[in-house]
């Protein structure tokens, strides 16, 4: 028996993803896949990938001829539905009823099973729109044999209970920093972009992808050492001018990521913590320098501070008020 990712198992190409696996891998062998499976865990790290994975191997059954016709989009028995590109996105109920749950109906078609495929599911049948999912929802009650329904999302919560309590749910977790560099370097990213890229990724492939993109994760990871800078300064004008440029900024979440990666490692130095575990390695004559005037409680402290700043973002606070307070807050 293969396991689920060795180079003979359909999910050699997935990584760092090793308790997914497992239970998929165990439920092909049993030939006992789930009608319904809820794939949940941050966005760029596979989900989507394992789910074609899965139903090219129980469609294909080792078939290239079929599994090409996979990989073309044309076999009947593997269908991917996208939310809507307009509008608010989510799938009307008149579209599923007419054009989506037919197929449910009386596939497969070919081959001995068939599969439905949602990625972003939380758009496409979102809480504030349940018309849709409500008549999703009766055929995952009813579900026809040999129907398999996977529905990928990183906000499960978006999604009605109802729905995700009639699907097998499967974490995925974020990727390991070996894996991301792999992933970049067979990308062809240049090498001084890769490390910035891994360590504002959140362990995410799109985010490293993007953020290699001319140097952007370099750039950011610049600005957050200028930010400090202008802390340490301690200039309430400079702090005010500083927080309205940030809240401009259409990747401000990214930039008080590179903060808060800065402000680690500056408490990693002081506590002498092996340089390999440190983000912003590449950075590491910068690092040092600012931890000159810091403690690591201080440095936990802003870590602590720039969450919280984080948090009222989220909640829909006016951003440059919360900017100027974390920026002055920051030196006490």
């Amino acid at each position: 028996m293969s396991l689920p990712n060795s180079p003979a198992g359909p999910f050699q190409e997935i990584r760092s993803q090793c308790g997914a696996l497992q239970i998929l891998g165990a439920a092909i062998d049993r030939g006992a896949a789930a009608s319904a499976y809820l794939f949940e865990g941050p966005s760029g790290v596979g989900k989507q990938k394992t789910a074609m994975a899965m139903a090219k191997h129980l469609v294909a059954r080792a078939s290239s001829a079929i599994a090409q016709r996979i990989d073309d989009g044309s076999h009947p028995d593997i269908r991917v539905f996208n939310p809507r590109a307009e509008g608010a996105r989510n799938i009307p109920v008149e579209y599923l009823r007419k054009e989506i749950l037919p197929i449910a109906r009386f596939a497969p078609f070919e081959a001995q099973c068939s599969f439905l495929i949602f990625p972003e599911a939380d758009l496409s049948f979102p809480v504030q729109h349940p018309a849709a999912a409500n008549a999703l929802l009766k055929t995952l009650e009813e579900p026809r044999d040999k129907v398999h329904f996977i529905l990928i999302t990183d906000r499960p919560e978006r999604l009605l209970d109802t729905i995700r309590s009639r699907c097998q749910r499967v974490s995925f977790g974020r990727l390991t920093t070996e894996d991301l560099e792999e992933i970049l370097v067979k990308a062809g990213v240049a090498s001084e972009d890769v490390g910035p890229a891994i360590a504002l990724s959140d362990g995410r492939a799109d985010q490293a992808l993007h953020l290699a993109t001319a140097g952007e994760a370099r750039e950011l990871i610049g600005r957050a050492l200028r930010a400090h800078d202008v802390v340490q300064r301690g200039h309430p004008g400079e702090a005010v001018l500083l927080a309205e440029e940030m809240s401009r900024m259409e990747d401000l979440s990214l930039l008080l990521r590179a903060l808060v990666q800065l402000y680690r490692d500056v408490a990693r130095h002081k506590l002498h913590i092996d340089e390999s575990t440190w983000s912003l390695r590449d950075f590491r004559s910068e690092v040092v320098e600012r931890a000159r005037d810091l403690e690591p409680s201080e440095a936990g402290e802003r870590v602590r501070q720039i969450y919280s700043a984080r948090d009222l973002l989220d909640e829909n606070a006016n951003t440059q008020m919360v900017l100027e307070s974390l920026l002055t807050g920051l030196k006490r």
